[in-house]
């Protein structure tokens, strides 16, 4: 189980750096285009592109922490109704669930960024591909998370 568990735990300290600093720059970029457009009339053009990109990085990586710790939306007054093998055969659905959403999200956003490789972003001049380069990261963590969650029922029913 700690083969998995480890390398999670690493992955978590990353995803809560860069999705911390990520909020950090969005909340700084936000207020200097506020205060350039509304005190000095002079509205940077390149602040929409790197906002919408910390975004998505704040989104995805937040999803997958959410994913690790368990905290993400659930009809847990369903599943409490239910027996502890019900418990167990509920929770474990939906950990397969979440691979199967990550699975999606990896090879739709795989694709995406395939397709768009050579297409720029406007002002910033960066890949288009980098949009969808961050949920696919954000996609295999939470297969990872969700599969190392699925270890752990697994071990629970075995005791």
């Amino acid at each position: 189980m700690n083969f998995l568990k480890r390398p999670n735990d690493v992955l978590v300290l990353l995803l809560t750096i860069v999705a911390s600093i990520s909020l950090a720059a969005l909340s700084l970029l936000v207020i200097y285009s506020v205060v350039m457009r509304y005190v000095f009339s002079d509205a940077p053009d390149f602040v929409e592109p790197i906002a919408l990109l910390l975004v998505i990085v704040i989104a995805m990586f937040g999803a997958a922490l959410k994913v690790r710790e368990s905290g993400h939306i659930g009809l847990d007054s369903l599943v409490k109704k239910l027996s502890p093998k019900g418990q167990l055969v509920a929770e474990g659905f939906q950990h397969l669930c979440l691979i199967a959403l990550a699975v999606a999200i990896f090879f739709g956003c795989l694709q995406m960024a395939e397709t768009t490789m050579e297409d720029r972003i406007p002002i910033l001049g960066l890949p288009e591909a980098l949009r969808y380069v961050i949920p696919v990261i954000a996609s295999v963590c939470i297969a990872l998370f969700s599969a190392e969650h699925l270890l752990a029922l697994f071990v629970q029913k075995q005791k």
